[in-house]
């Protein structure tokens, strides 16, 4: 476990609601281009699908938002959080494109604390750290989480189209340096390629920091799931395996008690 523990000892798993043009869609290494999966059905109503099936957690991502496109999932958002099946029974962290003051308010405002748990920057974390602060300090550490999405140990923005030189470790801890209370850590090289994880590379990251640490990508077994707890992570997203049945929801939730 890292220094800090895992969310008072709760592993939490966690299904990616992944939005674009308003449907609820899982792309291959993050190209706009490469679905491999895409619904027809309301996201909302395969969110609360989530929810009644036991998710205690959502993960949602506006991918038009992150892609610079535009903001229009955000009324799906708010339907999700705010629907009957959802609101006070699971709580959401919710991401993409965040990357001003206004954007990150309207979320977290969104059901009054109790329909959106915590925002997650991303590009922001790099580009705007002030913002980032200003936030954390507004709404608390907890309500606040930075996305690392890495690739050969190197942070990508924008959409995963730039790499930067930056250390995914190194930017960890300024991200706590920010005053966040958690971080997603997404290894871009596994990332919807369902070949499982890199068990080596999530430990290293999450003994690196001291706040919980959430893991996604290449997620495809119940065994990459206890390779993940096993690691010392907080949670685990969970995207195309789902989608694709390759990892059945209740089994993991038996699997870890959740």
């Amino acid at each position: 476990m890292g220094p800090r523990g895992s969310n008072n000892g709760t592993f939490e798993v966690i299904p990616a609601v992944d939005l674009k043009g308003g449907r609820c869609v899982q792309l291959r290494q993050g190209k706009k281009e490469d679905v491999i999966f895409s619904s027809a059905e309301d996201p909302a109503e395969i969110a609360k699908q989530w929810v009644m099936r036991g998710a205690s957690r959502l993960h949602i991502i506006d991918l038009d938002a992150a892609l610079q496109e535009a903001q229009t999932n955000f009324e799906v958002v708010k339907r999700i959080a705010e629907s009957e099946e959802v609101k006070g029974r699971a709580k959401i962290q919710v991401g993409g494109g965040i990357r001003s003051y206004d954007a990150a308010v309207k979320l977290l405002e969104i059901g009054r604390g109790e329909g959106v748990d915590r925002i997650i920057f991303g590009t922001a974390a790099l580009k705007s750290p002030q913002l980032i602060e200003t936030v954390a300090k507004e709404f608390s550490s907890e309500r606040v989480m930075v996305a690392l999405d890495v690739r050969q140990g190197k942070v990508a923005i924008d959409g995963w189209r730039e790499v930067t030189g930056v250390d995914a470790t190194e930017a960890a801890k300024q991200a706590e340096r920010m005053g966040v209370g958690s971080l997603l850590f997404t290894n871009i090289d596994v990332e919807g390629l369902m070949r499982g994880i890199e068990p080596e590379i999530v430990k290293a990251f999450v003994h690196s920091v001291n706040v919980p640490v959430v893991i996604a990508g290449g997620v495809s077994s119940a065994e990459d799931v206890m390779r993940i707890k096993e690691a010392g992570a907080s949670g685990v997203v969970i995207g195309s395996a789902l989608y694709k049945g390759r990892i059945e929801f209740k089994e993991l939730l038996e699997l870890f008690h959740k």
